[in-house]
């Protein structure tokens, strides 16, 4: 949910991962530590095919960041635009590649269908070969941009929001090959960097903080607006879904309502009413199920994810929680349960995504066992492989440990 986390696909990740620094512990905190040079490219990394999903428990660097996961590997963001791809049968690193500089970081995008893990050093975007273990590209950002501000990959292009200049939202959108980083265009457009970006069906799409322009992915040409009086601060999309909702770094208290727009002509769409709460995150199921988090604006230590069904405009169920951290995994949504409920905390639960925590028989949610990489104080993330997933991992980010575990 924010990779991509706040996108429905695979991508679901945090939109700003970026932060000052040569790299980014999952906590937040900033990390100076880069890859040695013994940790060069691997000469024989592992191969898409081979052992499948195992439970494991591994330790991590200092310089590893944001972990993501395929079908067939754990991908790590190292510091400064490295990377490093580990074994789904044993959680070992198998390939890693150096960072090349120091600069902020943006996040890590990685993208099955080309086989490339997208992330960047500086005003560099770099790219690696998930069946190699090296390189495969480098591009410069446009001149007079210093990093990126949000990364997306969709249908086999990389769309980049760089960096604003300054005291305007004026801001380079570029697209770029994701086979072989060629760019395809750029455009200066007017762009709330912080309302995210979402990318399918052909178009890429921006909002200013109000207004949602959807470009043809090919030319980057402007074919949609949505009408007067549509107010749009922050992008969700998943599937063939596109919503609008209010924006989680809002100072405010009130929020505009969640809007479905049809991705089409950004012609505002029958919506079911939210909570009124502020919106952190949320991720959209390939069937129009959207998952949100939503918090009380003044306290935000616990919230509620609640699921919107976008088809048969309604509201299905809420589950009260102290994370905005959760996932899609086929039609089940993954998250952590609450640390201040002492009968179920340091799990991982699994919710039927229509028939929510009350669902009973094969809807019933599921809990694992209790794991110390769940604890609250660990500040956990999740990373679900591709495809129908039978395993997960768990990222704890204050003693650095992934553990792969049955999906609950």
């Amino acid at each position: 949910m924010r990779r991509t986390w706040l996108a429905g696909a695979p991508l679901v990740g945090l939109i700003l991962a970026g932060c000052s620094g040569s790299g980014s512990t999952p906590s937040g905190e900033s990390s100076r530590t880069t890859v040695s040079a013994s940790a060069s490219p691997s000469a024989s990394p592992t191969p898409v095919s081979g052992p499948g999903w195992n439970a494991w428990t591994a330790s991590y660097s200092a310089a590893e960041g944001r972990c993501e996961a395929t079908a067939h590997q754990v991908v790590c963001r190292t510091g400064s635009g490295g990377f490093v791809g580990r074994s789904r049968s044993t959680g070992e690193v198998t390939w890693s590649v150096p960072p090349a500089g120091r600069g902020k970081d943006a996040e890590l995008v990685v993208d099955p269908a080309t086989e490339r893990a997208v992330t960047n050093s500086g005003k560099t975007l770099r790219a690696a070969n998930l069946r190699t273990g090296k390189v495969a590209w480098t591009r410069p950002l446009t001149d007079g941009s210093t990093f990126p501000v949000a990364i997306r990959v969709a249908e086999g292009t990389v769309y980049v929001l760089e960096t604003p200049t300054a005291g305007t939202k004026i801001i380079t959108l570029a697209a770029f090959r994701a086979s072989d980083g060629k760019t395809l265009w750029h455009r200066n457009v007017a762009v709330d960097p912080y309302g995210d970006m979402a990318a399918f069906g052909g178009r890429v799409y921006t909002t200013d903080g109000t207004k949602v322009t959807a470009r043809d992915a090919r030319t980057g040409a402007t074919v949609a607006t949505t009408p007067k009086g549509v107010e749009c601060s922050y992008l969700i999309s998943g599937g063939k879904y596109l919503v609008c909702t209010g924006s989680p770094i809002s100072a405010g208290d009130t929020f505009p309502p969640l809007q479905r727009l049809d991705p089409d002509t950004l012609r505002p769409m029958k919506t079911a009413e939210d909570t009124g709460d502020k919106p952190e995150r949320g991720a959209i199921s390939s069937d129009g199920v959207l998952v949100l988090y939503e918090a009380n604006a003044e306290d935000s230590s616990a919230g509620s994810w609640n699921a919107y069904d976008l088809v048969h405009p309604k509201r299905l169920w809420s589950y009260y929680d102290t994370t905005e951290e959760g996932e899609l995994a086929g039609d089940r949504f993954l998250t952590f349960t609450p640390r201040n409920d002492a009968a179920v905390r340091d799990r991982v639960i699994s919710i039927d995504l229509h028939a929510g925590p009350k669902g009973t028989g094969d809807a019933a949610p599921h809990l694992s066992p209790r794991y110390s990489q769940a604890r609250g104080g660990e500040y956990p993330r999740l990373a679900v492989p591709g495809g129908d997933p039978d395993h997960v991992v768990v990222q704890a980010g204050t003693h650095r440990s992934l553990r792969s575990i049955p999906l609950p």
